[in-house]
């Protein structure tokens, strides 16, 4: 379920970047990343293995896009709450789970700052490349209302674009990332990349672990494999 927001909260709604509530972006959205990321299914797989999620388990998905991850979790027997603020995308996500014959997913249209959850706390909270929809504040607000949802000793993962270049060669590696993603994908995935440098909300490293650790967090792992990209594995202690 996802709560009203009063009119001073930030809109979570609100279209930043790649208009992901256009039906023709969500459906070509498996398409276009596997060109780029490879077998998505086998990416999330290899997430839930390090996450060690089993059967029985409660895991919640922010940002869950078309679904491949709360597919393959609930093809291990967890429980799973997806969410998402992509009416269109959670279209998708729940088309494929039927197809698959795959039950065992609750689907919300919501996120970090409206989403409420229903269930027992999650044993793990996972997001993709949703946060940085939010500016910092907001972002700090959305991880402390993650870390009441799971469970005293639970994990989050969370992989997001966040910076780690020097920021006095921004021009120089903006301009390259672009070309870059234009060559590996197409003009269009360019575009995306050019409008999500400019109009998102992308963090700083050293921003991104103090808010995860101000959110209650402790970072286990951060993982750095692209100067935009970051990974976090945390835990919540007791």
């Amino acid at each position: 379920m996802s709560r009203q927001a009063p009119a001073w909260q930030y809109d979570e709604f609100r279209h930043v970047g790649a208009d992901y509530a256009d039906p023709a972006v969500a459906e070509g959205y498996d398409a276009r990343h596997q060109r780029l990321r490879g077998d998505l299914a086998a990416e999330a797989d290899h997430l839930l293995d390090a996450l060690g999620v089993q059967p029985g388990q409660t895991v919640i998905d922010f940002g869950c896009g078309t679904g491949t991850l709360a597919l393959q979790a609930a093809r291990r027997g967890a429980t799973v709450y997806a969410v998402d603020v992509s009416e269109a995308m959670l279209a998708v996500a729940r088309r494929k789970a039927a197809a698959a014959g795959i039950e065992g997913i609750h689907w919300f249209r919501g996120g970090f700052l409206t989403y409420e959850h229903p269930g027992d706390p999650a044993d793990c909270i996972t997001s993709s490349a949703a946060l940085h929809h939010l500016p910092d504040f907001w972002k700090l607000v959305g991880l402390r209302r993650l870390f009441g949802m799971l469970r005293a000793g639970g994990r989050l993962h969370l992989m997001d674009t966040v910076y780690s270049f020097p920021v006095e060669e921004h021009a120089a590696f903006i301009a390259a990332k672009v070309a870059w993603f234009s060559q590996q994908v197409d003009a269009e995935f360019g575009d995306e990349v050019a409008t999500a440098f400019r109009e998102e909300y992308s963090t700083l490293d050293w921003v991104m672990e103090g808010l995860l650790r101000r959110a209650g967090f402790v970072i286990e792992r951060a993982n750095y494999p692209d100067p935009m990209l970051a990974n976090y594995l945390c835990r919540k202690p007791g």
